[in-house]
């Protein structure tokens, strides 16, 4: 007797894959989702420095339209915090990025203007206070951090290509009776700005190509990119952009792992000695730029004399008040009385659709001793020990990133980024301040450094979009 097959069971089905992911894991959110994305303010504010601006560039000491965007990005901040209804930041979170206020408020009140005092006061809380607070409290995860890195890449390359457009056509900002020197879109009021976006993007490029955990197709990209950024860089014969950014990468590799140290810096005077000595890459003018840096003592050129005579400046005008400082924003006032002959009364202007100006010398060139002569020892122990916090933070915060089970590491890309972003203004601090449209490019990088060293609550540590909803207690990223 023949027995029929038995029906076979049914087979379980697949668990769905949760709402805005693939089955292999990879982010697919819809586009209502990412046109709900927080970081968007925070996107449009680097979108707005690629904007060019009008024939006399960006001054010196003057706001663009990202400034303009950024009050949006706050306005976006406070209306998000006042519907969540929740405690916006930790407790370490407030006194870190909150402690510089008191040193602020100090420095106004001896400002010589009320009017002076303000317009300080609130560039200052801009910069370093409310701007990066805001950027660590509307950045959810991950996800958006990597966003936001390469956000920061896609600025450097676009202000490099238009740089690099400008030294080879001609059509840059004066240098040594040439037009050849890259500008980018901030004209030659801020010659900084484009070096400023060109250093940024380059090291975030080298902590996504060193820690990236997303796959070798990423970080190929991303080692491209940096190795593209480079060329913009040296055009911009930026000295202390330079420095800071080989300071920079230099400090990345080493966080990274020795090895990996080891055989970058290999690749780099590899390639170095075949560009240079091989193919013959580089101009006079570049040699001649880079052979000063080790000139800076024994026969300085003319900028450095200057700046030599506004550190002077800058050191005499605290001696005679040394503990709170002129004031904010009255450097200019004192700057004459205290400083030697040799400073030039202006530096000279031109080139990149701009016509030829004097440009006053209105800071000390160093964002320490700015910061010490107008808002004496109280403000600057409160503004360095916030940035030292910060620092102590982040690399805290990357060490214990390596030291977890590769199963559970994820987030060593993000930690080289913010340890980078923050040594590399720490270092540039010591040749330049801040000033110009590009300034709001430091507050975003103190907003993603702060996001890594200093968590909120309500924030979950993962590589995909937040849960909303469900409160999670605030740990270490």
């Amino acid at each position: 007797m023949t027995h029929a097959a038995l029906p076979e069971p049914p087979r379980p089905l697949a668990a769905p894959a949760p709402p805005g992911r693939r089955s292999g894991g990879a982010a697919l959110l819809p586009p209502r989702a990412v046109l709900r994305n927080p970081v968007l303010p925070v996107v449009a504010v680097l979108a707005a420095l690629a904007l060019p601006f009008g024939p006399g560039g960006g001054e010196a000491g003057g706001a663009g339209p990202a400034d303009l965007v950024s009050g949006f990005l706050l306005l976006s901040c406070v209306l998000r915090l006042v519907r969540a209804r929740r405690r916006p930041l930790t407790p370490t979170a407030a006194v870190v990025l909150g402690l510089p206020v008191a040193g602020f408020a100090l420095a106004a009140l001896a400002a010589s203007s009320p009017a002076t005092a303000f317009a300080g006061f609130g560039r200052y809380l801009q910069v370093f206070v409310l701007v990066p607070a805001a950027v660590l409290l509307l950045v959810r995860d991950r996800a958006d951090f990597r966003l936001l890195a390469w956000a920061f890449v896609g600025l450097g390359l676009w202000q490099g290509a238009v740089g690099t457009h400008q030294y080879l056509t001609g059509t840059g900002a004066s240098y040594q009776g040439a037009q050849i020197r890259a500008v980018g879109t901030f004209g030659p009021g801020d010659v900084m700005g484009m070096a400023t976006a060109v250093a940024l993007g380059l090291v975030c490029a080298v902590g996504l190509a060193l820690g990236c955990s997303c796959g070798v197709r990423r970080r190929v990209v991303a080692a491209l990119c940096a190795a593209a950024l480079v060329v913009p860089l040296a055009l911009s014969f930026s000295r202390g952009a330079w420095i800071a950014t080989a300071v920079t990468c230099a400090v990345q590799l080493l966080l990274a792992g020795v090895r990996r140290a080891l055989a970058a810096g290999a690749a780099v005077v590899a390639a170095g000695v075949v560009l240079v000595g091989g193919l013959g890459v580089g101009t006079t003018l570049l040699e001649q730029r880079f052979d000063s840096i080790t000139q800076v003592t024994g026969a300085p050129d003319q900028s450095v004399r200057d700046r030599y005579a506004l550190w002077t400046a800058a050191l005499g005008i605290w001696r005679e008040h040394p503990l709170t400082g002129v004031g904010l924003k009255n450097f200019p006032e004192y700057r004459d009385a205290h400083a030697p002959m040799a400073l030039s009364s202006a530096s000279d202007t031109g080139g990149a659709g701009a016509a030829f100006r004097r440009q006053p010398l209105l800071s000390p060139h160093d964002m320490y001793l700015l910061v010490l002569s107008e808002q004496g020892l109280c403000g600057l122990v409160a503004v360095a020990g916030s940035w030292l916090a910060l620092l102590v933070c982040g690399v805290r915060g990357l060490l214990r990133e390596r030291r977890r089970p590769p199963s559970r590491a994820g987030g060593l890309d993000c930690a080289l980024v913010a340890c980078g972003l923050l040594v590399w203004q720490l270092t540039d601090f010591v040749y330049g301040d801040i000033g110009g449209p590009s300034t709001v490019l430091t507050a975003v990088s103190f907003g993603l450094v702060a996001w890594w060293a200093a968590p909120r609550p309500g924030g979950p540590v993962t590589d995909g979009p937040a849960t909303a909803g469900r409160p999670v207690k605030a740990v270490p990223r």
